[in-house]
C-alpha cells in the first residue's frame, strides 16, 4: 500500500467566506476524513492558513520575501491530508469526496509521496 497527498487548492484564497460558512466547510471536511479514517486508511493532514503566509522567490540571484501566498498567482494550497491506498485510482476516489471540490474552479491535486528508497 502506498501513500498519497491529497492537496486542496483553492481558486481564490482571496475570498473572504462568513463564520458559518466556513464552520459548515470545516463539519463537511471532517465527516470526509472521517469516512477515510473508518477504512484505516489516513495518515495525517492539515489546513493551511492564509494570514502570515510568506512566499520566498530568487530574483537576480538573492531571495525575496513577500508576504504570501498571494504574489502573483491567484490559486492557493489550503491544505492536504495523506492517504493510504492500493492505487493512485483509490487516491483519486477519496479526493473526489472532498469538500473543497464544491467551490467553483477549486481542485484536488493527488500526488504519491516518496518512499525514503525511492527519493534518490
Amino acid at each position: 500500500m502506498e501513500e498519497y497527498a491529497l492537496i486542496m487548492r483553492h481558486e481564490d484564497g482571496r475570498k473572504v467566506a462568513s463564520p458559518e460558512q466556513i464552520q459548515q466547510w470545516m463539519k463537511q471536511t471532517m465527516d470526509w476524513i472521517g469516512g477515510i479514517a473508518a477504512q484505516n486508511k489516513f495518515v495525517s493532514g492539515t489546513g493551511l492558513p492564509f494570514d502570515n503566509a510568506k512566499v520566498i522567490t530568487t530574483k537576480s540571484g538573492k531571495p525575496v520575501v513577500t508576504n504570501g501566498p498571494f504574489g502573483d498567482i491567484k490559486e492557493t494550497i489550503g491544505g492536504f491530508i495523506v492517504v493510504k491506498a492500493e492505487s493512485v485510482e483509490e487516491a483519486v476516489e477519496f479526493a473526489k469526496g472532498c469538500p473543497v471540490l464544491q467551490g467553483e474552479g477549486n481542485s484536488m491535486e493527488i500526488r504519491k509521496i516518496a518512499k525514503e528508497e525511492n527519493a534518490h
